[in-house]
């Protein structure tokens, strides 16, 4: 019988969301890192916290859920079809998987790598866009490096490096060919009958996977929100069937019933609404912009020391492991107590937000038509001529994609039903049995227009320029 000190012994965690979860061993090896425990100092939803009292969660009990449901998933399938033949192995990689896809995200979360990272690396943007799953994959090689776990995975019946492969694809898809990035290599982690497991964790077919099922329960539950969607219902009636892709060969996915339609509009609308509720918040934004702004100008003046003894700043620790494990929310703090003097107008910035003097929103439109126009381009309008007390400076204009996950396109129409007649065949959804009362539209542009000046005059007149150029939008 295991006891609590022996490697092989499960731990439980009480999670408020999930109840109390077992995890395996190897788990619990990766959360007991630096490289992991850094998580634990990364908001989750990044400056919604300060929106939102509540929202004070962080990217360490994401990843351990998304850890959990993955692998109760995976569990799931293998018992209700063991002729997927759905080994252990697999699922161990699909569990590392989830809880270690968010390994590469900095401070403030997605204000790192969508908001800072582009204005402080414009190198990166010409040749690549760098993205936090990126970022994930070299942290976790980096882990399990610098913790000498490759012994302790082959213990645990790992087969390296053919699982590490599996594992890393599971997390960012299939990788490009380096020399034609607009090729996309075939997956070298697992054979093509089991190419259904790469829904599991993130799932670039239709949206629908386990780190959407986490941040849906977690990010509902601390901003105070409903959310509509049952996982557990769609883990109840998941199964694997063959699709018949272009009457050539057969290929596996994840299905649910035919009568699961309305549970997945709910799926997709509960992610609309958080993001338009919460993400996309007009204060939450102002507040992002002016935290990038800060770190962009104390980008050359913080150093973090990495690999070998070399330094490096926010903006090139991305390029050391080392150094990166460093970077979290602190930086905040880290500026704002400094008493550099090369930090003096970041440090202003970042008490401004503390005392609550924030850029003021003059307003923001929706628009179900593509804005083409560059967001600078969009302040140069509103500030008009010489005649206007406001120049494009002191105006900040946000272009905000949102849609249900699939740009353009109804994500219902990417996922395949099963009916209880023929449970092994995967069909479109059938015609009426989800209700009428859908989108018109999946995709939708939010723009909005911030201003520096905080004074009457300039507010005025920033709201009047908004409002004619929304008259012409129109």
């Amino acid at each position: 019988m295991a006891r609590p000190n022996d490697p092989g012994f499960n731990k439980v965690f009480n999670d408020p969301i999930h109840g109390h979860i077992e995890l395996h061993p190897l788990l619990v090896k990766i959360i007991d890192t630096p490289q992991f425990q850094r998580l634990r100092n990364i908001k989750q939803l990044g400056g919604v916290y300060y929106v939102f009292p509540g929202a004070s969660h962080n990217r360490f009990e994401h990843s351990i859920g998304v850890g959990y449901l993955a692998g109760k998933l995976a569990k799931s399938l293998q018992k209700k079809q063991p002729e997927l033949k759905i080994d252990d192995r697999d699922i161990l990689c699909v569990q590392i998987a989830g809880l270690c896809h968010d390994l590469g995200h900095g401070p403030f979360s997605h204000l790192f790598d969508k908001k800072f990272i582009p204005k402080a690396r414009p190198d990166l943007k010409k040749y690549k866009k760098w993205k936090h799953e990126k970022a994930s994959l070299d942290m976790l090689n980096h882990l399990i490096a610098v913790n000498n776990l490759e012994p302790v995975m082959k213990g645990y019946g790992l087969e390296l490096p053919v699982d590490l492969f599996f594992i890393e694809e599971l997390i960012f898809g299939k990788r490009t060919d380096p020399d034609h990035p607009e090729i996309k290599l075939e997956y070298r982690g697992r054979n093509p009958e089991k190419y259904f497991l790469y829904e599991i964790v993130s799932n670039k077919r239709n949206g629908i996977d386990v780190d959407k099922w986490d941040y849906f329960a977690r990010d509902c539950h601390h901003l105070g929100m409903k959310n509509n969607f049952d996982h557990d219902r769609f883990i109840k009636f998941a199964r694997v069937c063959d699709v018949d892709k272009e009457k050539k060969a057969e290929e596996k996915q994840i299905c649910t019933r035919d009568k699961e339609g309305g549970n997945l509009y709910d799926f997709f609308h509960t992610r609309n609404c958080l993001h338009r509720r919460a993400c996309q918040h007009k204060v939450k934004n102002i507040v992002e912009t002016m935290i990038t702004e800060a770190f962009v100008l104390a980008d050359q003046h913080l150093q973090f020391e990495g690999s070998d003894g070399q330094m490096f700043t926010m903006s090139t620790a991305i390029d050391d492991m080392v150094a990166y494990t460093k970077l979290t929310d602190n930086v905040f703090e880290q500026i704002l107590y400094s008493t550099s003097m090369e930090l003096a107008g970041a440090r202003e910035i970042l008490t401004n937000i503390h005392n609550r003097r924030l850029y003021k929103c003059v307003g923001q439109i929706y628009s179900a038509n593509e804005i083409n126009v560059v967001e600078e381009a969009i302040g140069m309008q509103l500030a008009g001529g010489e005649e206007i007390n406001l120049t494009s400076n002191d105006l900040i204009v946000n272009v905000i994609e949102m849609d249900y996950g699939m740009n353009e396109q109804n994500p219902i129409d990417l996922v395949r039903f099963y009916s209880n007649r023929d449970p092994n065949r995967a069909i479109m959804s059938p015609p009426g049995q989800v209700s009428t009362l859908t989108p018109e539209h999946f995709q939708e542009w939010l723009i909005q227009v911030y201003c520096k000046r905080t004074d009457e005059e300039s507010l005025g007149t920033a709201r009047e320029r908004f409002e004619l150029w929304c008259n012409a939008l129109n």
